[in-house]
């Protein structure tokens, strides 16, 4: 019986993922990686994107571009553009083989062990001593996923998950406990106690999460009644054909091309959320062929834009796309400008716009074109820049006085500069809400509002498309994204100076 049960255990074991996961300081290591293909650059990036410092000895008979623009810019690492020597392996530590020859892996395999060094074949499961794991990073945290080799995909998935599941300020947290952790005094245990103590609110028990299902429970059944009850004093009480009719009335009496103009909102709030820029520069095509003001224009976009711009602002927060500390540098001086350049534009008259516009349009251009070719240069390290509150600032003037400018102005100027595109156009879509609000109700003061009815079909519109533009933000690739937006911004500038010439 004990033999049986023995067994038994032994063979649930074998089922389960036994690899023991450990962290290793590879700029301590010598690191041999055979093959410099697509496979072995992928390999390659993983490897430096964690370790940047990492000492990588390459070869390979033949090697591609990137890799050699890798390698040029992590000096710990060497390439040998020939063919594998048993002599590679010596004073190695790790094998990495990333080659299309099997034949030549179970050699080096074989060479390998006798010397008792560790080896991982991609793609080849059965011949590696450890696994390259997906890895999910915040700052300091890092985890690594293991498939036991069933399934890389699964793992990158995963990664995907954790990686928009966990927030970005737990690298603050990691540092704030290591200060807390080096104040502290007494024993080791008292210390262990007192940093359980400052950490159990970062984690939920069982039972807390089994009430938050059941609150969940509750409030749509809650809401599901409520609904139910909506539905039956609509249906039992109101005079449902009568409010069509009379909906189709006043549909009528509105401008004859307000559904092209519900579309115009639509496309452009599709092309800012996506982008962070080019709402004005869509909706006001609009606006212009009805013959309004420089002031009411600008007015009307921004009246629209509050409302989209909330939306959008709101959807990228939702979806992760949004830095604090970028967002908190922009919003205030945003603000201030935006107020500035309403205030301007409606007590000085609009001649300025003929000289303004062309200027900003040539800035724009060449940060288009830098943007657009950024898409075809490897990725760029981030570049120091200090000065959010003045370009947030002259973004926010711009956008007002000359009818537009914030995205293309504050937008193209942070990703130039080697900053993220999805975390820009994310930051600077929320804070265009604040800047936005703080125009439309300078106007408002100061105009009132005008042309409510292109107001209402460019809000429609934009909300809307808010959701999705916000998810196309998250999703598109670092190349499309790049050349994305360097189109929008060139051919935006190429509009400006186009009518102006």
């Amino acid at each position: 019986m004990n033999k049986d049960q023995s067994a038994q255990e032994q063979e649930q074991a074998g089922q389960k993922n036994q690899l023991y996961p450990v962290f290793l300081k590879l700029d301590q290591l010598n690191l041999l990686l055979v093959g410099a293909g697509n496979v072995g650059l992928e390999k390659l990036h993983s490897l430096l994107a964690n370790s940047p410092a990492a000492r990588i000895s390459i070869v390979a008979p033949r090697v591609l571009d990137d890799v050699r623009k890798l390698v040029f810019r992590h000096p710990s690492c060497t390439i040998e553009q020939r063919m594998f020597q048993d002599s590679d392996l010596e004073g190695k530590d790790l094998v990495i083989l990333a080659t299309d020859k099997p034949d030549l892996h179970k050699s080096i395999c074989e060479k390998a062990a006798a010397r008792r060094i560790l080896v991982n074949v991609a793609d080849t499961p059965e011949l590696c001593d450890f696994y390259l794991g997906s890895i999910v990073q915040k700052g300091q945290l890092k985890i690594a996923i293991s498939t036991n080799g069933k399934s890389p995909t699964a793992g990158k998935r995963i990664k995907e998950v954790l990686h928009e599941a966990l927030p970005a300020e737990l690298d603050s947290v990691i540092e704030n406990l290591h200060k807390i952790r080096n104040r502290l005094n007494g024993n080791f245990e008292a210390k262990v106690k007192k940093m359980n103590q400052l950490t159990k609110g970062l984690v939920e028990n069982e039972n807390s999460l089994m009430a938050n299902r059941w609150r969940k429970i509750a409030t749509y059944s809650l809401g599901a009644f409520g609904l139910m009850l909506i539905g039956h004093f609509i249906f039992s009480y109101l005079p449902i054909r009568e409010m069509a009719t009379d909906t189709r009335e006043w549909y009528n009496t509105l401008d004859p091309n307000f559904h092209w103009m519900v579309l115009a909102g639509f496309l452009a709030q599709m092309v800012d959320g996506a982008t962070s820029m080019g709402y004005g520069v869509t909706s006001s095509i609009v606006l212009q062929s009805a013959h309004v003001s420089p002031a009411a224009i600008s007015a009307g976009i921004h009246t629209a834009e509050m409302f989209t711009s909330g939306a959008s602002g709101y959807s990228h927060y939702k979806f992760g796309n949004v830095n604090k500390k970028l967002f908190k540098a922009l919003v205030i001086p945003g603000i201030i400008g935006a107020v500035l350049g309403a205030f301007l534009l409606v007590k000085f008259d609009d001649t300025h716009i003929r000289y303004l516009r062309p200027l900003m349009a040539m800035y724009t251009l060449l940060l288009g074109i830098r943007i657009f070719s950024n898409a075809f240069r490897p990725v760029n390290l981030k570049k120091k820049f200090s000065r959010y509150g003045w370009l947030a600032g002259i973004g926010g003037f711009l956008d007002s006085f000359g009818g537009g400018g914030w995205g293309p102005i504050v937008t193209s100027t942070l990703i130039t500069k080697g900053r993220t595109p999805r975390y820009v156009v994310g930051s600077v879509s929320l804070t265009e809400f604040f800047v936005t609000l703080a125009s439309a109700f300078t106007f408002f003061t100061m105009i009132g509002v005008q042309n409510w009815q292109v107001i209402l079909a460019l809000v429609l519109g934009g909300v809307v498309a808010a959701p999705f533009a916000a998810r196309l933000a998250g999703k598109l690739p670092r190349k499309t994204s790049f050349i994305f937006l360097g189109t929008v911004v060139v051919l935006w500038s190429f509009r400006i100076l186009y009518k102006t010439f």
